[in-house]
């Protein structure tokens, strides 16, 4: 929900039928896409700040049907629905952990069927991520909350980092978490910080760029992290840590809005506010060197209006791009194939964002 907060809070300042999945009626058939490895993709949409319309939709390569609010389906008995502002889900082991960044919660579901599991409360969260048995979730107050993965709903212990943490990433016995600063413009936090995660302790910061956001890291164990800039003078760019140093070791000097890595393919897309444009660059994280500039081939990208989120297919490649439009309508999300011709699109629910593959 930041990519659109930031551009508030710049404005406000400016002018001081599965068996174990639920049937749904609000469904749409489209083309089976069978994989030996993925059973289906969920997608969070944020809704508005402030609307309490986050969902959650799932699309069923089996059948190629696409259901929309799997949560409300899956969940009666929640009066208030999954809540205001979905801004994360990852899948782990047979669970599914859902960050409703608005409600100060993160849902924890079967991700089988999306019903819940537990309720887990934590004020401003924001991302997750896991190691062994632990889930870490960063919350805006400044610290990283570890949780029990078999206890659910206790919080071990907190571990406070930088200012307003965003996305983690672990590589070996390290969880590195992109600190933002980003409700303290113009004073922006620019440090990634690294935490030992056999002590949970901050160990060190990394000094980057300010007002960082996205992190995550390739299979060689470089970190990948996106600075937004401030949305004026300092533009937005990628940077690389190298995690056996510790230190930054490239700059891309490439805006991204966000970026999902899929082997040695990192898939980037930038969209300006103050222009209405888009880019979708192709990145080789082996040599890191910039693939394509354009990885959409068929000229689809014209009748993308609003690029919001971004993931790829871990078996097939495929690369699905979701569209927030305008903000208070429902969403689009576009399949492209690893060539980069779309395959389909489907209707999605207002803001779609993050995207989650359950596997078999």
């Amino acid at each position: 929900m930041f990519k659109r907060t930031g551009l508030l809070l710049l404005t406000a300042l400016a002018f001081a039928c599965r068996k174990d999945t639920p049937v749904d009626e609000d469904s749409e058939q489209g083309a089976k896409t069978p994989s030996v490895t993925v059973k289906g993709l969920y997608v969070l949409n944020e809704g508005n700040w402030g609307s309490n319309k986050s969902s959650l939709d799932y699309y069923n390569y089996e059948d190629g049907k696409y259901t929309r609010n799997i949560f409300g389906a899956a969940n009666p008995a929640v009066t208030l629905g999954l809540g205001d502002v979905g801004n994360d889900i990852k899948i782990y082991g047979a669970k599914m952990y859902v960050v409703v960044n608005g409600s100060n919660k993160v849902e924890i579901l079967n991700a089988g069927n999306a019903r819940q599991v537990a309720k887990l409360d934590i004020n401003n969260p924001r991302y997750v991520t896991f190691y062994k048995n632990f889930a870490y979730i960063t919350s805006y107050d400044g610290y990283v909350a570890v949780v029990d993965t078999t206890a659910l709903s206790t919080i071990k212990t907190k571990i406070t980092i930088g200012n307003q943490p965003e996305e983690m990433a672990v590589v070996g016995n390290k969880l590195y978490v992109a600190n933002s600063g980003g409700y303290n413009y113009p004073n922006y936090d620019r440090t990634v910080s690294v935490i030992d995660l056999t002590t949970n302790t901050e160990t060190k910061k990394i000094d980057v760029a300010i007002n960082l956001h996205h992190l995550k890291a390739d299979k060689y164990g470089d970190i990948y992290v996106t600075s937004r800039g401030d949305y004026g003078a300092v533009a937005s760019s990628l940077y690389v840590i190298d995690s056996q140093t510790d230190a930054v070791k490239k700059n891309f000097n490439i805006p991204v809005s966000d970026f999902w890595i899929n082997e040695d393919d990192a898939y980037l897309f930038s969209y300006s506010y103050a222009t209405s444009k888009s880019t979708y660059v192709k990145l080789n994280v082996k040599d890191e060197t910039v693939v394509s500039n354009n990885f959409i081939a068929d000229g689809v990208e014209a009748s993308i209006t609003l690029p919001y989120g971004i993931a790829v297919d871990p078996t097939s490649g495929d690369v699905f791009v979701t569209d927030a439009r305008d903000y208070v309508t429902p969403g689009t999300i576009y399949c492209f194939d690893k060539a980069g011709k779309k395959k389909f699109t489907f209707t999605t629910g207002d803001i779609p964002a993050h995207i989650a593959f359950l596997l078999k």
